[in-house]
């Protein structure tokens, strides 16, 4: 079943479904254009902005579901940009608000931790703007209704990512982590910019309806061509390979940043832009099957990388990269892997979300420090934080009932149904997720205690505690809500097109059970290794395969072998070109007539004799001539 029609929306809240993007960018404006005269209450506003937000989408939500189930892609125009062929507008529909809830209700939930966890930074107003920004930036990414609105809000995620990430700015590695994060996205951004491009050559429109209806009338369509540029910048955003490089050393930035970048808003941005550009990637097995194998690539890698760090949130981030590689493997499959790749993108939302404001609480409570090895019995000092990051890890490691295992596992489901081979490879994912996920409770929570003398861990403040209990009841029941009865597939339908067999979740299907038996044998060594064993103040050195996960799989050393170094060869080749070839050139004519008029002028002495006889030896020559040729 294709995408229901997009009907015309001027009235309600979906009329005014603007206000969600306006909101955060005023407050962003407010924030950085008040200066130093809104900083009493600057982190109040920032949180002000983002709840009505998430009060707009909740409103709209309601009214949408108000409609029939095939009325529900609300399209409400703003501009056109250029008359006649490009209008700006939004697009309200179940794909687009359910991003919107997400957003705005757990970014809200970010912006009050903030409070708790930013209180005695001097520049907390600026880092208040920056999160107003971002949730605008991201807002206009998802709601817009053409590849132009979505670019623009794409290139804004960027910069506040870029702003965020960067935020402590004295220390070195933030800055360069910013720097590297900005860069490696604009590979992405590059040819995100290519495919729209393309899809404007090819559709003359860049709006989701227009490419719909080309893509009906058929003709000699760049499918592949196109696709592939879309998953170039959907694996920029969402770092998955070749370009994952940014996402751990993103960790620089504050833990509210990570947990807003890499839960639930900018990382799943690839998945949303690859899921929103179906009927494109449907129509070429090419280009799904690539989306299918670097999820599962994806999903591998960042299992492999989390196994082997000892700072909680560089181990957080490889969880990131590998279940945001679930989603781009079931939004590979197609209709029938949609809702299962949202789904699972909301709660882990959730649940990672749940995580990484967790850490930030440890490390609020042991004076920012990182290193799990340092950690250890925790569970005692921080009952809240444990309690609310242990339903998080649950979640996570899919959990029987918790709302990882209904997503997660449906995911797997329905890629061993898809193709075995990929559908067993993230099987296995399951199972190292189980590990390192382990791994990370048991280091920080169980134990003895490895903390410094000058370290004195305490329960972190009800501003920061509350969004944990928050995020981790979420983490429990969202899960089985949009999973049975395929509910959430249904709603999502109007948006996506609807498969042609509803792939219903099975509760403890044999696939089901081989991935919880390799997931409780990935629990139970990290049990023995870390939880019941002493753990080493210094990671020991390993074996090759523990270095090369240290290392990120050594993706830093393979791009500057095959990008940076011959960068810099290219770049010294044409400067050496531009100094001998071009400037050689221009600096050897200049000096060519700069040595003529020297020699020229020393002929102008201003001696009037020295002319008198020029004249005369100038007249003599030319008689002489004229006696000689009148000769001949």
């Amino acid at each position: 079943m294709e995408p229901a029609e997009i009907i015309q929306h001027s009235g309600g809240v979906i009329g005014a479904s603007w206000l969600m993007i306006a909101l955060p960018l005023l407050g962003a404006a407010i924030l950085l254009l008040g200066g130093r005269r809104t900083d009493r209450f600057g982190h109040l506003l920032g949180v002000a902005m983002s709840v009505a937000a998430f009060v707009v989408a909740a409103l709209a939500f309601f009214q949408l579901l108000g409609f029939a189930p095939g009325e529900r892609r609300r399209g409400v125009s703003l501009y056109d940009l250029i008359p006649g062929i490009t209008k700006i507008g939004l697009l309200v529909d179940p794909l687009s608000i359910s991003f919107c809830l997400l957003i705005t209700f757990v970014g809200s939930l970010i912006h009050i931790y903030s409070i708790g966890y930013m209180a005695h930074d001097p520049a907390r107003r600026r880092f208040f703007a920056y999160l107003n920004l971002f949730v605008a930036a991201m807002l206009l990414l998802v709601l817009a209704d053409n590849y132009l609105g979505l670019y623009v809000g794409w290139e804004g995620v960027g910069l506040a990512s870029y702003l965020l990430i960067g935020f402590w700015q004295h220390k070195p590695s933030a800055a360069t982590a910013a720097k590297k994060a900005f860069i490696v996205n604009r590979v992405g951004d590059f040819g995100l910019a290519i495919g729209i491009f393309t899809i404007f050559a090819t559709f003359h429109s860049v709006s989701y309806a227009g490419v719909a209806d080309g893509i009906a009338k058929g003709g000699s369509i760049p499918f592949t061509a196109i696709g592939l540029l879309l998953l170039l910048g959907a694996c920029g955003k969402s770092a998955q390979l070749p370009l994952q490089s940014w996402l751990l050393d993103a960790m620089e930035g504050p833990t509210p940043v990570s947990a807003l970048i890499h839960a639930a808003t900018m990382v799943t941005a690839g998945v949303y832009l690859v899921v929103r550009s179906g009927p494109i990637f449907q129509a070429t097995d090419t280009a799904q099957l690539v989306v299918t194998i670097v999820g599962v690539a994806t999903l591998l890698a960042g299992a492999i990388i989390g196994t082997a760090k000892d700072d909680i949130k560089k181990a957080l981030a490889g969880s990131t990269m590998s279940q945001i590689g679930y989603m781009m493997l079931a939004a590979g499959i197609g209709p029938a892997g949609y809702a299962f790749a949202i789904a699972h993108l909301i709660t882990h939302g959730f649940f990672k979300a749940d995580m990484f404001l967790g850490a930030g609480s440890v490390m609020h409570a042991m004076n920012d420090e990182v290193d799990m090895r340092k950690y250890g019995g925790l569970r005692k000092l921080m009952p809240i934080t444990f309690v609310t990051f242990f339903i998080g890890y649950l979640a996570i490691i899919g959990f029987p009932l918790l709302s990882g295992y209904f997503t997660k596992d449906g995911i797997i489901e329905t890629a061993v149904e898809h193709n075995a081979i990929l559908g067993w490879l993230a099987v296995l994912g399951a199972g190292i997720t189980g590990f390192y996920m382990s791994r990370l409770v048991f280091m920080t929570f169980f134990g003895k205690k490895r903390w410094e003398a000058d370290a004195h861990p305490h329960e972190s403040p009800a501003v920061m505690t509350w969004p944990l209990i928050i995020l981790s009841v979420g983490a429990v029941v969202l899960g089985a809500f949009l999973v049975l009865g395929n509910r959430f597939m249904i709603f999502l339908a109007p948006a996506v097109g609807r498969p042609e067999e509803l792939p219903s979740f099975a509760p403890f299907s044999p696939t089901g059970l081989v991935t919880l038996a390799l997931v409780a044998v990935g629990a139970g060594f990290a049990w023995v290794r870390y939880g019941s064993a002493e753990v080493p103040a210094v990671a020991p050195r390993g074996s090759f395969l523990t270095t090369f996960a240290r290392r990120d799989l050594y993706g830093d050393a393979l791009n500057e072998a095959l990008f940076m170094r011959p960068g810099q060869w290219l770049t010294r080749l044409a400067v050496f070109f531009d100094n001998r070839g071009i400037d050689g050139l221009v600096n050897s004519l200049a000096a060519l007539i700069g040595g003529t008029s020297g020699r020229m002028r020393k002929v102008q002495t201003g001696f009037v004799r020295s002319y008198a006889l020029s004249i005369f030896v100038g007249a003599a020559v030319l008689v002489g001539a004229w006696f000689v040729v009148g000769n001949l």
